[in-house]
């Protein structure tokens, strides 16, 4: 009982962390320019300096998970072999979409294909064909394999060491092969903090982007105002909903939120594809994918060295960064609901699933929109560039129902959010508390409030408050992608002595099983070639028993004969005289 207690209790990671965080929100609260600007500039020198390093290890770390999944290590179980998944598949990919990676599908989904066609890649001429074509294109670029992979190594890499190895669910932990208990002392904790305070502006990032979305959608069907004030209301709703659904659990109430946010955004996006635009979805679904697989590798090798172009940078980059940060959130909480699975399994739900999703939703969504956009019948681009927040609406606008839909998904970006919230609530509790897999209540309220909080200062903050601080996660994400890297190495090395462990177990089984059989074989045999001699020595004793008992007996039978022919003789003597 004190042992749980110990675990659960919480410790300088949340203390130094949340004090950061604090630090970071009075900053922009008191001095919002200067915040932009010290960002701003982070950003252009991480960016001109690093971005080459981004693309290289974002492209690594999609063929690393790609050759994972398929060597023999795929075999290996995230928990003891004899363990099973503990969700469905169905509730486990419901729980992946709406942990938070949804409210990014359904804020860009329209937004950025339709940005793209106004502001092209390197190559492309605007307002084009093949504008709208690398439109699509790039946006799955951006959310299909290459998130998902970021996610999943630190989602695998956790899952392993928490339930294979029964080390806590920290990502220090990971990192026990390489320094060994060096991680219980400040490397670990310093790790941690970094990966807290990414977590942290990242979410409350996420958070500020579903305010201004369930707001402008509230506007764009209803009378009142998309202002500041009415985000922070809306913050502040969220916040009570998700403190009912963070006292339920993961068991319940994300699980129950997310089977249903799954089915409404099916719904939605069934709707949109019936009623929209449906050919056109048809083959832009089919033209994106192909363009997506053909292309993939070439538009994550390519920079723009002989160019001032800054599309890279503020875009694909930016991306990279960004679902970086991400990345401790998510791998925590994909790792929590994924015990039981294989590797390989984990690899097909996290990545290749969620990767099908993108192109169908980005197709679906973004290909009605840039529909609508070049036949004239909305201005979706002029929305796009000046008030993105309310694309999505108008988008559905145009369709019919549009009354029911805008609802449909208001309420759909509120249970992301809600989700998304109890999420982090959960994943930064846990990475407080020594990684305990139930942190307390009190320690998850206080990363919801503090997260809210966040995003709430920097709304009301203004002079791009929201922006700074997409800018400073994705500046915190730096030092997260190399931790990231040395983190394969880590991994790379338990997985090599556990398939090696249980490659011998395999081997010691099989030469069991072997022996065993011979052993049959052989008795077989023995027993085959000891009954016929056995058969033969019976045979020969039966006939020698058989052979003296008939000879005593006819020996008998002709003595009693020679007997009774003795005594009629002799009788017949007898009368003769």
């Amino acid at each position: 009982m004190n042992q749980s207690k110990e675990v659960n209790r919480p410790g300088s990671v949340l203390i130094i962390s949340a004090i950061i965080v604090g630090l970071f929100v009075l900053w922009g609260a008191l001095s919002p320019g200067s915040l932009e600007s010290a960002s701003g500039q982070g950003l252009g020198w991480m960016i001109e300096n690093f971005g080459w390093f981004y693309m290289l290890s974002t492209a690594f770390f999609v063929f690393f998970v790609i050759v994972i999944a398929i060597s023999p290590f795929g075999r290996l179980r995230l928990g003891k072999p004899d363990e099973r998944p503990q969700y469905s598949w169905f509730s486990w990919i419901g729980m992946l979409f709406a942990a938070g990676i949804g409210v990014g599908f359904v804020f860009w989904g329209v937004a950025e294909p339709v940005l793209y066609y106004l502001d092209t890649p390197m190559g492309y001429t605007p307002e084009t064909p093949e504008a709208a074509v690398a439109g699509l294109r790039y946006a799955v670029y951006h959310w299909a394999l290459h998130p998902w992979a970021i996610f999943s190594i630190v989602g695998l890499t956790l899952a392993y060491v928490q339930y294979r190895k029964d080390r806590p669910g920290l990502i220090s932990s990971a990192f026990y092969p390489l320094i060994g208990d060096r991680i219980n002392g400040w490397a670990g904790r310093s790790i941690d903090i970094l990966a807290v305070i990414a977590t942290c502006t990242g979410v409350a990032t996420t958070f500020g982007l579903s305010a201004l979305q369930i707001t402008g959608g509230i506007s764009h069907i209803s009378p009142i105002p998309n202002s500041v004030l009415t985000q922070i209301i809306v913050i502040i709703i969220v916040t009570f909903l998700f403190m009912f659904s963070a006292a339920t659990g993961v068991d319940k109430g994300i699980k129950i939120l997310s089977n249903i946010n799954l089915i409404l955004a099916g719904l939605l996006l069934l709707f949109v594809i019936i009623f929209g635009p449906t050919l056109f979805i048809a083959e832009s679904f089919v033209t994106t994918l192909g363009g997506y697989i053909t292309n993939v590798t070439s538009m994550s090798l390519t920079m723009t060295p002989f160019t001032e172009s800054e599309w890279l940078g503020t875009n694909t980059i930016f991306f990279w960064a960004w679902h970086i940060s991400w990345a401790p959130f998510m791998g925590i909480f994909i790792a929590r609901i994924s015990r039981g699975r294989t590797i390989r399994e984990f690899m097909a739900g996290v990545l290749i699933v969620p990767s099908i999703l993108a192109v169908l939703w980005f197709t679906t969504f973004g290909g009605t929109a840039l529909y609508l956009e070049i036949s004239g019948a909305a201005p979706i681009g002029d929305l796009v560039m000046n008030n993105v927040e309310v694309a999505l609406f108008t988008t559905l606008a145009e369709l019919p129902l549009s009354g029911i839909t805008n609802v449909l998904a208001v309420i759909l970006i509120a249970i992301f959010f809600i989700t998304s919230a109890d999420s982090a609530s959960y994943v930064l509790g846990a990475m407080t508390s020594n990684g305990s897999l139930n942190p307390r209540l009190s320690v998850k309220l206080l990363w919801g409030f503090l997260i809210a909080g966040t995003a709430s200062v920097l709304l009301v903050s203004g002079g791009g408050g929201l922006q700074a601080l997409q800018t400073a996660s994705i500046i915190a994400a730096l030092p997260f992608a190399i931790i990231m890297t040395i983190m394969i190495i880590s991994i790379l090395v338990m997985f090599g002595k556990d398939y090696k462990q249980e490659g011998m177990k395999r081997r010691r089984k099989r030469m069991k099983k072997l022996k065993e059989e011979i052993r049959e074989e052989f008795y077989e045999d023995m027993k085959e070639e000891v009954y016929e001699e056995i058969k033969e020595d019976v045979k020969e004793e039966v006939y020698e028993e058989f052979k003296e008992d008939m000879k005593e007996k006819v020996y008998e039978e002709i003595k009693e004969d020679l007997y009774n022919d003795l005594d009629i003789d002799q009788n017949k003597k007898n009368k003769d005289k």
